[in-house]
């Protein structure tokens, strides 16, 4: 069972907007809309260390603003050097119109 937390509204993050970043334990995560469908990830280059959520969006895709590693925002899979790791994913669900994350992915 994973707990979650409201983050957010629907109304707080449309289609098309910059990601809201939030923080869960120790750890900054950013929240993405694409296309009505949240998704949330580790604000995290597994490059570097810079936060994604400044990075240009492109379809499901954040490209690091600093070196320019590719990753795919629902899977958290790293698409492009100079990232070879993974970046961790968490559950979002939405009750009525509050934006909950929980725990990460497995």
């Amino acid at each position: 069972m994973t707990d979650f937390i409201t983050v957010a509204t629907t109304d707080e993050l449309r289609a098309g907007d910059p990601p809201i970043v939030v923080e869960i334990g120790n750890k900054w995560v950013a929240l993405y809309n694409i296309k009505g469908e949240y998704f949330a990830i580790e604000d995290v280059c597994t490059h570097d260390g810079n936060p994604l959520a400044d990075g240009e969006v492109q379809d499901c895709v954040v490209i690091c603003p600093r070196h320019g590693a590719k990753f795919d925002i629902p899977t958290g899979k790293a698409l492009s050097a100079p990232a070879y790791i993974d970046v961790p994913t968490y559950h979002v669900r939405v009750i009525g119109n509050e934006i909950q994350i929980g725990g990460v992915k497995k």
